[in-house]
């Protein structure tokens, strides 16, 4: 049972041949009118707020703030290619970070093996999410979120309710507070982390089965690709980059506390299902996922700098989440009935 398609419903020239400028454009707008949409804020915010917004400053505070949010909405988008959803990376967060710290304050790990020791451990949770999927087959919805809420147990466990504090070394402190050309490093993490998932997926074998998989499990199976192996690849994939940002978190805060990182599955999510509406829309992909993050990041900074209240941030990402989900399932709906007429008349 998936809990998504991957179908890709991007324009071909059986949407575009023999249309009006008109028609091509109606085809294409949902493909970049995301990316059309964030420049447009870009552009509403800094002539609104000049001396805030189009800022050194306010880009900086936008990339240290969003990048774990990136990482995430990247490690939420692996699964997606294959059809599946990982709730998994918003209570492992939690985990992960407490864990990066209390290995080093509380068992004297040296940060280096602390580091490790989290990133296999997200492994190993990122397999066990894939073998609950896959061989157990469970929905990939039910399973992560049940995986997830006893990672969050296991969190609060282990602080007793109580927060993890500890002289933490330099060099793990500077993991989140470098800077390279006058930006956060994170940033950096983000580009190279989305640059290496864009080859994956468009340029390998890997990728073409990945998504071949999330368009049709049966059609991927008959065709000899192993479906289960793949599935259970990309959750422990997804895994590997929910404690990456886990790791970058701890870093920033420096300390360890259950009541942090809940607040970023849904950002995360949303990322990822804006993603599936851009660039390549209504198939999941790397570019999309960065254009979803940089547009809640553009419209959350900006609302707030206009002053909006606390409650701003998670009702934006909320309403944009059901706003990507209709986008989606319109464009995906459209394809279906659409594209076996265009090619039959091809055929004639």
């Amino acid at each position: 049972m998936q809990s998504i398609k991957s179908n890709a419903v991007e324009p071909t020239k059986y949407d575009l041949r023999g249309k009006s400028f008109g028609r091509k454009l109606v085809h294409l707008l949902p493909v970049y009118g995301l990316v059309l949409l964030t420049l447009l804020l870009i552009v509403i915010f800094s002539l609104a707020l000049p001396d805030t917004f189009p800022t050194l400053l306010n880009v900086r505070s936008i990339i240290s703030d969003k990048a774990i949010i990136a990482i995430l909405s990247l490690a939420v988008m692996i699964p997606m290619v294959t059809g599946k959803i990982d709730l998994t990376v918003g209570y492992g967060i939690v985990l992960w970070h407490i864990l990066a710290i209390s290995l080093q304050t509380q068992f004297g790990f040296p940060w280096p093996v602390a580091v490790v020791v989290v990133l296999l451990l997200g492994a190993v949770v990122g397999m066990i999410n894939g073998i609950l999927v896959e061989v157990a087959q469970i929905d990939s919805f039910i399973a992560t979120l049940g995986t997830g809420t006893i990672l969050y147990a296991l969190a609060l466990w282990h602080t007793g309710g109580r927060q993890v504090v500890g002289t933490l070394p330099e060099g793990f402190l500077a993991i989140n507070n470098t800077w390279l050309f006058g930006l956060p490093i994170t940033g950096y993490y983000v580009l190279v982390l989305a640059i290496g998932l864009w080859l994956l997926f468009e340029y390998t074998p890997l990728g073409r089965y990945l998504y071949a998989i999330g368009a049709s499990t049966r059609a991927a199976a008959l065709n000899g690709i192993p479906v289960q192996r793949y599935v259970m690849g990309a959750f422990t994939a997804s895994g590997v980059l929910s404690a990456i940002a886990g790791i970058i978190l701890a870093s920033k805060l420096g300390i360890g506390q259950a009541s942090v990182g809940l607040e970023y599955l849904l950002p995360a999510l949303v990322g990822a299902f804006l993603g599936s509406t851009t660039i390549k829309s209504g198939r999941v992909n790397v570019w999309g996922t960065m254009v979803g993050v940089t547009i809640l990041a553009v419209g959350i900074s900006g609302i707030q700098q206009f002053g909006g209240e606390f409650f701003v941030e998670p009702l934006f990402n909320g309403v944009t989440l059901l706003i990507a989900i209709c986008i989606a399932g319109y464009a995906q709906r459209r394809r279906r009935f659409s594209t076996p007429k265009n090619i039959k008349s091809e055929g004639n």
